[in-house]
This record gives C-alpha cells, sequence and structure tokens, in this order.
C-alpha cells in the first residue's frame, strides 16, 4: 500500500476546521471504519497515520491560510472521550518499520503545533471534554495549555506500559518531565496507572493547567482561547491568507516529479537520488508581490514539496537507504529570495516561509537515511539550499568540471549566506554550521567570514565545508564506493551511527524525543514482550495475559 500525504479540508474524514475571527475550534471525531489499512476500527476517537495526515494538514493550513487566528482550541466531537490514543489493532498487525515511521511522523505533527505556540503567534490550547489517554494526552502535551473537564470520570493517562509493554510514545515521558516539569516520581506513578489521573489531582501534579467543572466548562474554554489571542502578534484587521492549493506530483515507480524538485529511484543500488532546483525567476521586487505570488513563491513551493517527498519516500520506500542530494540553479537568486525573506522578519508570511523551511530541513534530518550531497558545475547550494548540503553526512564538491562532459563550464561553487548563520537551526537548537564546527569556534569564524563569496572545492575543503573535493579522474570512483559501502551495511546500525553523529551539542526536548524514538523505540518495538505471539501488543484485547521475557537488559 502506498501512503498519500496530500489532502485538504475537503477532504478530512476525521477533523472538522471551525475558524470564528481569532480563534479556530480543531475538533477530532474519527470515523470509527476510516482506516488508512483494513483491519480494525479507529473506536474513541483512536487513530491511526491517516488521522494525524489530517491533523499535519489542518496545522499547516491554519499558520498559511488563516493569519488572523491567533489561538486554536483542539477538542473531541466524541461524548465523555477526547482520545484514546494510537489504535491497538492497527499497531498489533503493522511491520515494524510502521509503526516507528508512525511515531516519528506523529511526534513530528506534536513539534510542529508548538512550534506555531512558540513562533507563530498561534497558540494551541487543548480542551479536554473527556479522558485522553497515551497519544491522545500526548496531543495534549503538545499543546501550549491543557483544560481538562472535571467530571469525576474523565482522566488523563499514559497506559502503555501497564496494557501493552511499550514505552509511552517517547514524547509522552519527555514532555511530562521537560516540558510540564512534572516531578519524577509522579511522572513515575502516573505512567504506570492504566487508569490515569483526574480533577483536581491532575492539575496538582501538573498533568493538565486546569481541572473545570462541566457546568463551567464552555465559558472557561473560550475565556482561555481569548486570552491567548490577546497575546499574539498575528495580523489584524482583515489580513488575507495564502491558500495552499493542491501540491502538483507525478509519481511512478522509478520517479517522484513536483515543480522544483525530482526524485529518481534507484532499485537496483538502493538509493534516491534527489535535485532540487532553485527558482526559475528573480525574487519578487518587494513584500507585497511576495503575497501575490502567493503558494506559488519559491520558497513556499520548495517547502512544500521538498516536505512532502521525504514523507512519500520515508513511509513508502524503506528498503532505499541512502538519498543523493543534488541542486541545479542560480545561486544568486536563492540568495536574492532567502534576503526577501529575511528582511522581512516582521511580517506574517516571511516568518511563516521561513519558519516551513526550518521544519522540512529538521523532517530530513530525522530521516534514518544516508544522506550524500553533491556539488557538481550547474549547482546551486547556496543559503537555504546550502542548508542541504550541510545535513548530509557525507559531501563531495568537484574540483574542476567534468573534462568529458563540458570542459567550458563553470567550476561548481557553494555560498555561505545569512540563512546558513541561524534562521534555519537544527532541533538541537544549533545552526548546521553551529553543529558542524561545535568547539572549533576558529572554523565557525572563518566559515562566517567567508559569506556572501562563492567557494570552489579548494575553499570549500580548506574551510571544512565539504568531506572530500576529488577532481575529475577521481570522481566517479570516489563517489561510487561511497555509495557501494553504504548499501553494504547494515541499516539497524547505519541508523543509529547516523542519530548519534546528527546531533552533537546541547540536548533538548526534540533531540531527546528523536533520538529515543530511533534507538528505545527500534528496540522495545521489536521485543517479543511487545510485538511477539505471547506479547501484550498482540494479546491487547483477548482476555488472555501477555507472556513476558523477565530478563532486564
Amino acid at each position: 500500500m502506498r501512503v498519500e500525504f496530500r489532502t485538504a479540508p475537503s477532504h478530512y474524514r476525521h477533523w472538522k476546521l471551525k475558524v470564528d475571527e481569532s480563534v479556530a475550534t480543531l475538533t477530532m471525531d474519527v470515523a470509527e471504519r476510516g482506516g488508512i489499512a483494513p483491519g480494525y476500527e479507529l473506536k474513541l476517537n483512536s487513530y491511526d497515520l491517516g488521522v494525524d495526515i489530517e491533523l499535519y494538514d489542518a496545522v499547516q493550513r491554519l499558520r498559511f491560510e488563516h493569519p488572523m487566528v491567533r489561538a486554536v482550541v483542539v477538542t473531541s466531537g466524541k461524548e465523555k472521550v477526547f482520545s484514546a490514543g494510537a489504535n491497538i489493532r492497527m499497531l498489533a498487525a503493522s511491520s515494524h518499520e510502521w509503526k516507528v515511521n508512525f511515531c516519528k511522523f506523529t511526534n513530528e505533527t506534536r513539534a510542529a503545533v508548538e512550534d506555531a505556540s512558540a513562533h507563530s503567534g498561534q497558540t494551541y490550547l487543548a480542551a479536554l471534554n473527556g479522558t485522553a489517554s497515551g497519544g491522545g494526552y500526548e496531543l495534549a502535551l503538545a499543546c501550549k495549555r491543557i483544560l481538562l473537564v472535571d467530571d469525576r470520570s474523565s482522566t488523563v493517562s499514559l497506559p502503555e506500559l501497564p496494557l501493552l509493554g511499550v514505552l509511552p510514545g517517547t514524547g509522552g515521558l519527555t514532555r511530562l518531565v521537560d516540558k510540564r516539569h512534572v516531578r519524577r516520581d509522579l511522572a513515575d506513578h502516573f505512567a504506570t496507572r492504566a487508569e490515569g489521573v483526574g480533577g483536581g489531582r491532575a492539575a496538582r501534579w501538573r498533568l493538565v493547567d486546569e481541572a473545570v467543572p462541566r457546568k463551567e466548562w464552555e465559558p472557561t474554554v473560550a475565556a482561555r482561547a481569548a486570552e491567548a489571542a490577546a497575546r499574539s502578534d498575528r495580523p489584524t484587521g482583515g489580513a488575507e491568507g495564502i491558500r495552499l492549493g493542491p501540491l502538483e506530483k507525478t509519481r511512478t515507480e522509478d520517479r517522484v516529479e513536483y515543480r522544483y524538485v525530482q526524485a529518481d529511484l534507484d532499485r537496483t543500488r538502493r538509493l534516491v537520488e534527489i535535485t532540487l532546483f532553485g527558482p526559475r525567476d528573480d525574487a519578487p521586487a518587494d513584500l507585497a508581490a511576495l503575497h501575490r505570488q502567493g503558494d506559488a513563491s519559491w520558497p513556499l513551493a520548495l517547502a512544500r514539496e521538498l516536505d512532502d517527498l521525504v514523507l512519500d519516500l520515508r513511509t513508502n520506500e524503506p528498503e532505499l537507504g541512502t538519498w543523493v542530494l543534488r541542486t541545479r540553479g542560480d545561486a544568486a537568486r536563492v540568495l536574492a529570495h532567502d534576503a526577501l525573506l529575511l528582511a522581512h522578519g516582521d511580517d506574517w508570511l516571511a516568518r511563516e516561509i521561513t519558519l516551513y523551511l526550518k521544519r522540512t530541513l529538521k523532517r530530513l534530518d530525522l530521516s534514518s537515511r544516508s544522506l550524500i550531497s553533491l556539488i557538481e558545475p550547474g549547482s546551486c547550494f547556496a543559503g537555504t539550499l546550502l542548508e542541504v548540503a550541510l545535513a548530509a553526512d557525507r559531501s563531495f564538491h568537484l574540483a574542476g568540471v567534468f573534462e568529458e562532459i563540458d570542459p567550458d563550464a563553470e567550476h561548481a561553487t557553494l555560498t555561505v549566506g545569512p540563512m546558513n548563520l541561524g534562521p534555519l537551526p537544527m532541533s538541537n537548537g544549533l545552526s548546521r554550521l553551529g553543529t558542524r564546527f561545535l568547539g572549533d569556534p576558529e572554523s565557525l569564524s572563518a566559515a562566517r567570514a567567508a559569506e556572501g563569496r562563492p567557494l570552489d572545492a579548494e575553499a570549500a575543503e580548506r574551510l571544512g565545508l565539504v568531506t572530500f573535493a576529488p577532481d575529475d579522474i577521481d570522481w566517479d570512483e570516489e563517489v561510487r564506493i561511497a555509495l557501494e559501502e553504504r548499501a553494504g551495511f547494515s541499516p539497524d546500525a547505519l541508523t543509529g551511527l547516523e542519530a548519534n553523529l546528527r546531533f552533537v551539542g546541547p540536548e533538548t526536548l526534540e533531540t531527546k524525543i528523536f533520538g529515543r524514538l530511533t534507538a528505545w523505540q527500534n528496540w522495545i518495538f521489536n521485543r517479543p514482550n511487545a510485538s511477539g505471539p505471547e506479547g501484550a501488543l498482540r494479546r491487547y484485547g483477548t482476555g488472555q495475559r501477555a507472556e513476558f521475557d523477565r530478563k532486564r537488559v
């Protein structure tokens, strides 16, 4: 089954989006028979990948299509239940890679919710009008504020450990202690209680911000949303949003093609050759022209297309383990588009486009694929597109030209721009340059000093901006060996290697969540205690107790 990540509100089956001036309401009302795959029912607002694809789309559209929305209330359309979390039948029946990719995508979506509250002036509030369990409570944890109805029956819980023998979504535990500052001993007790905690105790333990009596529920939720909206810097006075039109995409067995992104799938060599194209036209003359371009503007179109491609390849092509990254185009035009966005950082649209580029590049970083960048004549690795090369595990920069192909071609260069100096941080909070030169301030200063100057292979290698700079004679052989070597290694070992090396420096909420997804969830989901024939996932709901291997390892 091939998964498609493109959707729109007119196609939603599980969410309802209502906008009332400065406050939007996202209502979760999951269609029980609307699973993305057959074999299970989505009862009690339990969810699968299809539900989260719609949620991610809604979060994106709220940021771009509704600039005057300042607060978003996330609630349930079901009586006395917010969400039962990830559907257990779906998890039990899914392949290992499906489960891990599903967990990664849901956490990326929750990180996007947190990013909106932190940087877009669009504060998310969870209005739990019933019980929130597992992944349902994790969605609430992603919101800035959590309100729980106090009706003596509604609770919040992370029941995965006692019921399923798996880790509570990784993000759940990390957000409890790192974000909400729930005391460690209380968090330990909470995560072993399948029934959860409700009422005043949930508020006292910081599991929620407020427990609200049912008779006061609606006015309290409205008041909290209004308070959040009043603190926002989003536009007022009839600002027009940018409609995110259908993403043009052509997909065959061997190619995925958009306007500015192309991927060729080489199943024999188990790799994907990805080319990102720079802008075809000069940057808009001013901010008004950027708004008129809307979703056709190059940086926004590029972000949408690369975002969709990464999700497509991660989910649908798990055996293509190496992504070869190239660019084509005019570096000066890339830098001009960057300059326009950065010059108008106080404009809501310019800000949102930059934030979207940041999130898309983070998704590239977080992909469990080997990333190899090739800098060749005709490349435009500059500014935003240089970030792609800096994200790579290795980079090759051709010294000179391909003599037999085009001896008169201009030498390949790369250019450090303002976008490389902070606006597009990784999950560790550092720029990719800062990550590359962690603990080496002299090299970082030298790279910064080269800003705006096209660098040939010799200069780029000297500054430490590329891994290798072979000439025309050695190019094919060195690249071939690197790609064949990568394809021959254990994919599991490579995932562990790359995840450990990519996120150096300070630990953050995001690096903890995704680092543990990479390691712990991969391991726990594969253990017979969870996924074996007598494991907790397989026996859940059968009336039989799981049989555990009791060795602690």
